[in-house]
């Protein structure tokens, strides 16, 4: 029987950062869904930029972040699925806003599985890196019941914008990933029954 990859440990991720980019309306200008990608691996600081801009704190005292939250609740769980990230084992990691680090969850290559369960798309399967927000819908509608599940939704989009945007700043191509099968990217990610899978963000260098 073949042996399990073993399970990745903390990434600490670098400072993101905070210097003048591209205006934000030339980087809305650019900004389009590109699939292909180059077998070029993603560098560590393009990760944490991408992973600050889905979730990262803005604001440490009140715990606020990047993308708004209906009550500040934050119900988004995001993961790191990664294949070629120079530095980090391939695996899926689940990132801590917080600390803004990376907690390897499962070890191995998964994205031959995840394209799988994304309808066999290539996006998925030729990505450097695949960004996926899985939603806690309790957190929402406990406070706000069948309106949290509207303003969960809502928070998808906005996050996964976030993402999209900041790609396109980085000079890199991504493009979100909606069709899916639930039940089998849960598997792959190896994520909890209360965690919905929500979003795809597929990330790569342009080919």
């Amino acid at each position: 029987m073949p042996s399990q990859p073993s399970i990745p440990g903390i990434v600490k991720l670098p400072t993101p950062s905070f210097d003048d980019g591209p205006p934000v309306a030339e980087v809305l200008r650019r900004r389009r869904s590109i699939r292909k990608y180059s077998n070029a691996p993603l560098t560590i600081a393009e990760v944490s930029q991408l992973l600050w801009a889905a979730q990262g704190v803005t604001d440490p005292k009140g715990g606020l972040r990047t993308a708004p939250s209906g009550g500040a609740l934050y119900p988004l769980e995001t993961y790191l699925i990664a294949a070629r990230v120079a530095g980090v084992a391939p695996g899926v990691f689940r990132y801590s806003p917080s600390k803004h680090d990376l907690v390897g969850t499962l070890g191995g290559n998964k994205h031959d599985k995840l394209a799988a369960a994304a309808l066999n798309q290539g996006c998925v399967r030729k990505s450097a890196a695949v960004i996926a927000f899985a939603a806690v819908y309790e957190r929402m509608t406990d406070k706000y019941g069948k309106r949290g599940i509207q303003y969960v939704d809502n928070e998808v989009g906005l996050a996964a914008e976030n993402v999209l945007l900041q790609a396109t700043a980085l000079g890199l191509g991504a493009v979100m990933v909606g069709a899916f099968e639930e039940h089998r990217v849960r598997r792959v990610l190896g994520i909890s029954a209360d965690e919905v899978p929500a979003c795809l963000l597929a990330i790569g260098r342009p080919r």
